[in-house]
């Protein structure tokens, strides 16, 4: 994991040079508590345990920042129906999305039948590098509910 956390801080501090920008401690910090989550997140999450650690940002360097790990291809966007939330990018497992459309909850499958349907399909003018597959429906939890 830190052999992970070292990549990709050589990524982002590549990057940040290449467009002139600064590499702030903040930066840094965020990209590091990002690679230390497992699974998704948002920005108000992000933002609390940022506040609660005693980290000066604001929700507004969290959203430049994360526009700016997005564009260097180290955090993936996942728009669940109105509700956006991010993973990491970098050293992934390709893998799809069971969303509950009743409480919103977010479970991850990976498929082999599926990565090779996809794989296996040749699309002409067209090289596939990654996918997303989101499939909706109601949880298990909420359906004893109902």
């Amino acid at each position: 994991m830190e052999q992970i956390k070292d990549t990709v801080k050589q990524i982002f501090t590549k990057y940040l040079k290449e467009h002139t920008l600064r590499k702030t401690s903040e930066r840094f910090a965020i990209l590091e508590r990002i690679y230390s989550i497992e699974g998704h997140f948002d920005i108000e999450s992000l933002y609390s345990f940022m506040k609660e650690n005693h980290y000066r940002v604001s929700r507004a360097t969290l959203y430049n920042n994360i526009n700016l790990l997005l564009d260097c291809k180290l955090v993936t966007k996942l728009q669940f129906g109105n509700n956006a939330q991010f993973e990491k990018a970098y050293n992934t497992n390709i893998h799809n999305h069971f969303i509950c459309t009743d409480c919103g909850k977010v479970k991850e499958f990976s498929d082999v039948n599926i990565k090779r349907a996809i794989q296996s399909k040749k699309i002409k003018n067209f090289n596939v590098s990654h996918y997303s597959l989101y499939v909706y429906g109601v949880c298990n939890k909420c359906k004893k509910k109902m």
